[in-house]
């Protein structure tokens, strides 16, 4: 199980919004197949895995290790269970329930019912953090919620006005291999949303370049539509919601649609609700501090990614004041990375 956990890692970046099953074939205690989910629209773990193998005769004395309960319905794929059955392979470890309604202990129920043996909730912590986007999309009706800044060594997330070019670009905190570990998270994130004061003092790109990966959709919360046309993230590259309080009367960008919120009303359960219902899994929050607020305040959140670099700032912008489980707190050269998690 273990082995088929370091697999489900592998597809963190293209499977969304499926989940990212690793799944394993053993035959006394040797791995005879092993596979990871596709891309999203592609072979599920479970084919790959059995795939994989080249001897089939084996199949009748296997044991299957997957991250997720098998899927038992038809999607843009056939069933897994449906193919587990047909090879005969007698025995399935699992690592947690498929909370999906579509699922949902549907899986196993075919299976025990074909004869095969079940066994469910090895190493369920451990597939549980591998699966937390897909999980508390079905169990809690959200996406799951990282937030991310970098402050300075005092504790600031932005120097005052002053001290910054004329010009809309990022002040870096942090340095470069820092930022390449942001580029790797929001390569394996569905979303990831800012303020529209960041757009308008960094123009940022909010793309995947300094790791291998898709870049996430773009989320922009833009009550008043502040932001100019000419701004990168309106740059029709790659999908974009802008959150606003009214409609766009202007030409709207390629792969950019402009949706309505209430900003009268609590902010972050609207946002969630609305990215739920467009089945975006999870979204990385890069802020700025108004917008981290809004989701510290409402508690809605599941981990933060906090660099602190070594500038002195003395005063400017202050980082949030965030308390959680401290996760891990490592080096980055001369920048320290704090992992927490919401308890």
């Amino acid at each position: 199980m273990r082995r088929a956990i370091q697999l489900g890692k592998n597809g963190l970046a293209l499977a969304a919004p499926n989940p990212s099953v690793g799944c394993v074939l053993v035959v006394n205690e040797t791995i005879i197949g092993e596979g990871f989910t596709s891309p999203f629209g592609g072979p599920h773990a479970e084919v790959n895995a059995i795939n994989a193998v080249k001897d089939k005769s084996l199949f009748t004395k296997a044991t299957l290790y997957v991250t997720l309960e098998p899927c038992s319905h038809f999607g843009k794929t056939p069933p897994c269970v449906n193919l587990i059955i047909k090879h005969g392979i007698p025995r399935v470890v699992i690592g947690v329930l498929d909370p999906n309604p579509k699922v949902a202990g549907n899986g196993i129920k075919v299976l025990k019912a074909s004869g095969c043996e079940v066994v469910s909730g090895v190493l369920a912590a451990d597939c549980t953090s591998l699966h937390k986007r897909f999980l508390t999309y079905y169990q809690k009706q959200r996406p799951y919620i990282t937030l991310k800044w970098a402050e300075s060594l005092d504790g600031y997330i932005a120097p005052k006005k002053e001290a910054r070019s004329k010009n809309p670009t990022p002040f870096w905190i942090t340095n470069r291999y820092s930022r390449q570990y942001v580029h790797r998270w929001r390569s394996e994130e569905m979303a990831i949303l800012v303020g529209t004061n960041t757009i308008l003092e960094d123009n940022p790109k909010l793309t995947v370049r300094d790791w291998v990966g898709p870049p996430p959709i773009r989320i922009l919360l833009d009550r008043y539509g502040k932001t100019p046309s000419d701004q990168h993230v309106l740059d029709g590259s790659i999908g974009t919601i802008v959150l606003t309080e009214k409609p766009h009367a202007k030409k709207v960008p390629k792969d950019t649609v402009f949706e309505v919120l209430d900003f009268s009303k609590p902010l972050a359960q609207q946002i969630c609700n609305h990215l739920y219902l467009s089945n975006i899994h999870s979204v990385l929050v890069e802020g700025g501090s108004k917008t981290l607020e809004t989701f510290i305040d409402a508690d809605l959140w599941d981990e933060a990614l906090i660099f602190k670099g070594v500038s002195i700032f003395k005063n400017g912008i202050k980082a949030p004041a965030l308390s959680g489980e401290c996760i891990s707190t490592q080096s980055v050269l001369n920048d320290t990375l704090i992992h927490l998690r919401n308890d």
